[in-house]
């Protein structure tokens, strides 16, 4: 049975809810609010240790990041009509941490300044649009497939092992009991199997089917329509507080007060050279190229303007980073992660941006201390299913040679820690690949055009 798209499911559910009871057509809103709601924390598993350890090692100003990234969230939902993520630029954030001395929050701005300009000013031009329509399938899927499989072995350190987030690396293996041990995140992940399965969400007509079938199709919807990730989430956030009770003397509500950074020159200097230069090509690869592809991939009918994005990514960073916000752009692993689990419009990052916005303005600074009890096995999970859901976007691809240059692709980029040494190489393989083939057309058009080839094989005939 062939599988129903999930932008031709979404543009007959309307007409289909038309012929419909109101008590179903009721089931369906709540089962849609539901989706989305859950699909918004699709993205946590890779934005929440990012914020916390940048929080904690660079004096990032969580309570301006909050409110900023909020309505990042809720302009980005609105524009792009689909799951758009807003997280952070991953590679500025591992120099800020591993650099001696540690980036300050000026030189983690400028470095977001820096990129965001690129990005404005390529997608301005229409640079990005030629870029996005020049590259190599292939050689984007490798991107995508590396990226998804870099979060999935992130994720199962977190699960497997107690992460010193500050240092950047696993410590001691995580006991099987506890609050934040190994059954719990075991636990957490048979509960979102069981209820979200391998990610498609059932949308079957009953009426098509035996009785036996119906029954197996209602159970699916009732199942899907229950927000797993949020309630994980939610389950994570009430273990904070049994961690550590101390959390609530330590509560301070009201947000911190925004006001614009002291930038030096000598900031923008180390900002530029060692947090812009390696994440430009990432921003350009995962943030721009990448996430259009995927979102053509998950809604065809949605598919996003390289241009918009790179102008977005520009225009966000070139607000925010003035006010100390943390550099943000968007992803294909957050699209991927926020699809997974239930996300099929701009609504389910609104409604992030909606949360986001009341805890900056009500917890301000003082969420750094809920953040930093909350079970990193949970987050594991939730990026694990993100990095699965991104990799498998590779598996459209329908010839050995397309399916080489991928797998090349992503395993330089895997072993390189560099998904822009890894493009490159896949670039030039997949230009070696149509070299050699136009080198041997051209050669066996130069044989039969001087008869020889006519001549050898007459000369074969007895």
């Amino acid at each position: 049975m062939d599988q129903q798209s999930p932008s031709s499911s979404t543009t007959t559910t309307p007409l289909l809810l038309q012929h419909q009871p109101w008590w179903r057509r009721h089931f369906h809103i709540k089962n849609t609010l539901s989706s989305e709601l859950s699909g918004a924390v699709g993205d946590l598993g890779t934005f929440i240790p990012i914020v916390l350890t940048l929080t904690l090692v660079s004096h990032l100003d969580l309570s301006t990041t909050l409110i900023f990234t909020a309505l990042y969230n809720i302009a980005t939902g609105l524009l792009f009509h689909i799951p758009m993520p807003v997280q952070p630029m991953k590679s500025i954030a591992a120099v800020a941490v591993s650099e001696t001395p540690h980036l300050t929050t000026s030189q983690i701005a400028t470095a977001g300044a820096s990129t965001a300009a690129v990005l404005l000013l390529l997608g301005a031009t229409g640079l990005m649009s030629t870029l996005y329509r020049l590259l190599p399938l292939p050689v984007v899927r490798g991107v995508q497939l590396s990226q998804g499989l870099s979060f999935a072995f992130s994720a199962i350190k977190y699960i497997r092992y107690n992460q010193d987030f500050i240092a950047s690396k696993s410590t001691t293996p995580r006991a099987w009991l506890g609050l934040d041990g190994l059954i719990l995140a075991l636990s957490s992940l048979l509960f979102l199997v069981i209820f979200t399965g391998s990610g498609d969400h059932h949308t079957g007509d009953e009426s098509n089917d035996n009785e036996s079938r119906g029954r197996s199709s209602k159970r699916l919807r009732i199942m899907s329509s229950i927000p797993a990730a949020l309630i994980v989430f939610l389950f994570g956030l009430v273990l904070c507080f049994i961690r550590d009770p101390t959390i609530f003397s330590d509560i301070k509500f009201g947000p911190s007060k925004i006001g614009f950074l002291s930038i030096t020159w000598e900031d923008w200097k180390i900002g530029f050279l060692k947090g812009a230069v390696p994440q430009i090509p990432l921003s350009i690869l995962n943030s721009v190229i990448a996430v259009c592809k995927l979102s053509g991939d998950l809604f065809p009918d949605r598919e996003l303007s390289a241009a918009k994005v790179s102008v977005s990514v520009g225009v966000m960073n070139l607000v925010g980073c003035w006010f100390g916000a943390m550099p943000v752009c968007h992803g294909a692993g957050g699209l991927a992660g926020q699809y997974r689990f239930g996300a099929r419009s701009g609504w389910s990052v609104v409604f992030l941006g909606i949360g986001k916005l009341v805890i900056g303005l009500v917890f301000g600074n003082s969420f750094v201390r809920i953040l930093s009890q909350f079970p990193i096995g949970i987050l594991g999970v939730l990026l694990l299913f993100a990095g699965i859901e991104l990799a498998m976007a590779s598996r459209d691809m329908n010839s050995k040679e397309e399916s080489f240059v991928m797998l090349v692709c992503a395993a330089v980029s895997l072993t390189g820690s560099s998904a822009a040494l890894g493009f490159v190489c896949g670039i030039l393989l997949f230009l070696l690949l149509k070299l050699r083939r136009l080198q041997c057309s051209g050669s066996m058009f130069s044989k039969f055009k001087s008869g020889s080839a006519i001549d050898d094989e007459t000369s074969s005939i007895p």
